[in-house]
């Protein structure tokens, strides 16, 4: 993600609970997916969750940009 979107998603998460939320899933996939590029050799079962987890950030940020479009066509003159 670019730092100007995480700029404002941070802005509009302030009155945006569910933008709120959806970045904090974010971040957290992030984190997870983190601990398993640490590793040096990951288990099959490994594998298959860091690719669930891949997929889950993946549509967090979609979901992210989709209400973040919404705030910048409402605040559009």
């Amino acid at each position: 993600m670019e730092h100007r979107e995480e700029e404002l998603i941070q802005q509009h998460a302030v009155h945006d609970e569910r933008l709120k939320e959806l970045y904090t899933e974010h971040l957290e996939l992030k984190q997870q997916l983190e601990a398993f590029r640490h590793k040096v050799y990951l288990t099959p079962a490994e594998e298959l969750e860091k690719k669930r987890i891949q997929k889950l950030k993946l549509a967090s940020k979609d979901r992210m940009m989709e209400l973040l479009n919404r705030h910048q066509h409402d605040e559009a003159p």
